[in-house]
């Protein structure tokens, strides 16, 4: 027993041995460690390379998503009106009595509107002067802009807003031309065609434009037939309605579009009638200034108030706001009459483009006019104060054939526009209903009780060309292309964004009367020349009369 202990040399070597089997095991756990970790280091080096520190966060779809600090402006699902259409070319010559605004224009090629969308620069609209009162009337409408901006933007300038606006504008119209309006059918049941607008914009987004949130939407709704129509008789009201555009004095010989009501969706909207209108208006006055489809509404309206009737009490006041025939003139710049028994006027005063337009040297018959692209009409700053229901509409005369056979010019700061951008016929118009909706806004405050709208566009039917190409708009059936809109917001996208955010409310009539294509006079016109057929402005008793009973409700 003491021998094993004291230890024999085979005892000694079996120990040393068990001492370095011990020692390499505990080794090769180091070395495992160490390469386990050296593993370990060179995956964490190459992720790091690769996405650097992203492959340890969160998958992106774990966050919350917090909205942009810009609000992004969506467009309208809508049926778009102002396309290269809406004033690349010019309208037909329906008026005998008209000037030569109404003239046709044979020369009118608009290539430069494809070009319209460019990017702006400051350079380029600031002329260097000083604004015109009217211009800085603009500039409350631009201040909300500004504030609305994200602090960490620079702000930008009166002038960079203001293109920015307009180049915006067109932008989208320019989009839109390239988008489809689709009419629902059912064959089975010919009264359910449903105009319906499905648009996308090229990132693939749906777009809209709400039009100001009002009591009722008159804009949504549908034709029904109703035999209590129409309101006057298209061969009787001589006394207001002029024979170029009474279609039961042409060759015409169905009237059933006469029969139709608009009815509006989830409102009721009162029957119009003549002596209500009148005792509403009583001591007021009503004013259409516009285009000739503002001279439409307007003879629309007289014929309207007095049932088509004959009434030798009513009162010519013209002069009382300028409205004399010009010696060498055609006829005056408006008319106004006056019913008697209420104080109530009712006007209308030709703007065909809704801005300043004087003579460059008024000694000289063909002399330039200067286009005051940011003044609104001479008319509107002389006699606002003695209107109390202001209508304004503009769009048919924007192309290069007026301009030119005019010879107007473009004006912004009262001198020659140097602006290529703004030159462009789509810049230029929404640029100037801005700035004349802003204007009016202005006014608003100084005058109580005015109340001030814009009627939207008013579109065309010409099918396989323009006026001057063979085009046509020979349908004559009654919602043949459909009878119902329930888009919430308008087709014309510049006038809704025009009044946004204004006390100017919208007259929005533009997709109402979209379907509504065989209303126009076509090829019935009794002063358009051999060939060519009207399918822009509208036969009267027809689609204005329904304009106005929306205005009267909205009043």
């Amino acid at each position: 027993m003491n021998e094993s202990f004291s230890g024999t040399p085979r005892s000694m070597t079996l120990h040393r041995n068990r001492m370095k089997r011990g020692a390499l095991r505990r080794r090769a756990r180091d070395i495992s460690v160490m390469l386990v970790v050296l593993v370990c280091a060179t995956v964490v080096i190459w992720t790091w390379d690769k996405t650097p520190t992203s492959a340890f966060l969160p998958p992106e779809s774990h966050y919350l998503k917090l909205q942009s600090e810009e609000k992004v402006e969506r467009l309208p699902t809508a049926l778009n009106t102002e396309t290269k259409d809406s004033y690349s070319l010019a309208t037909p010559s329906v008026n005998k009595e008209g000037s030569k605004e109404d003239s046709p224009d044979n020369k009118d090629t608009e290539e430069e509107e494809g070009k319209q969308v460019e990017e702006a620069t400051v350079s380029d609209m600031n002329q260097g002067k000083t604004p015109t009162i009217g211009e800085k009337k603009v500039e409350q409408v631009e201040h909300e802009v500004i504030a609305s901006e994200p602090k960490y933007r620079k702000t930008p300038t009166i002038e960079e807003i203001k293109l920015e606006k307009v180049k915006h504008e067109v932008a989208i119209g320019e989009g839109e031309a390239r988008k489809t309006t689709h009419i629902k059918e059912t064959n089975s049941d010919p009264e359910s065609n449903i105009l319906a607008t499905d648009e996308e914009r090229t990132d693939g987004s749906t777009s809209t434009a709400r039009i100001k949130n009002q009591a009722c939407n008159y804009a949504k709704g549908k034709w029904v037939v109703d035999n209590h129509r129409p309101l006057y008789s298209g061969s009787q009201c001589k006394q207001w309605l002029a024979s170029m555009w009474a279609c039961r004095l042409m060759q015409r010989t169905d009237f059933a579009f006469e029969s139709l009501r608009w009815q509006p969706k989830d409102c009721a909207m009162e029957e119009f009638e003549g002596s209500k209108f009148l005792r509403r208006m009583k001591n007021k006055t009503l004013a259409f200034v516009g285009d000739s489809l503002g001279r439409q509404q307007f003879q629309s309206m007289m014929c309207m108030i007095t049932g088509g009737k004959e009434r030798l009490d009513v009162l010519d006041v013209g002069p009382e706001f300028g409205f004399i025939t010009p010696e060498g003139g055609a006829r005056p710049g408006g008319w106004a009459y006056r019913f008697p028994e209420t104080n109530t006027t009712v006007l209308y005063h030709w703007s065909s483009t809704l801005c300043d337009i004087e003579p460059l040297n008024i000694t000289d018959p063909a002399t330039e006019h200067a286009m005051h692209l940011d003044r609104p009409p001479a008319f509107l700053r002389q006699y606002l104060h003695k209107i109390n229901v202001l209508v304004m509409n503009t769009g048919h005369h924007w192309n290069r054939g007026k301009l030119n056979g005019n010879r107007w010019v473009m004006h912004v700061n009262g001198v020659p526009n140097t602006n290529k951008k703004l030159a462009a016929l789509g810049n230029a118009k929404n640029f100037t209903i801005h700035s004349t909706v802003s204007w009016v806004n202005s006014q608003l405050p100084l005058h109580p009780g005015l109340k001030a709208f814009y009627r939207s566009l008013s579109p065309r039917h010409f099918v396989g060309g323009e006026w001057n190409t063979g085009g046509s708009c020979n349908n004559t059936t009654p919602m043949s292309i459909g009878k119902e809109v329930l888009q919430e917001e308008s087709s014309d996208y510049s006038a809704g964004r025009a009044v946004k955010g204004t006390g100017v409310k919208l007259l929005d009539i533009t997709a109402l009367s979209h379907i509504r294509d065989e209303g126009h006079i076509s090829r019935f016109s009794i002063s358009a020349a051999p060939g060519v057929q009207d399918c822009l402005h509208w036969c009267l008793p027809g689609v204005p009369d329904t304009w106005n009973e929306i205005l009267s409700a909205m009043i």
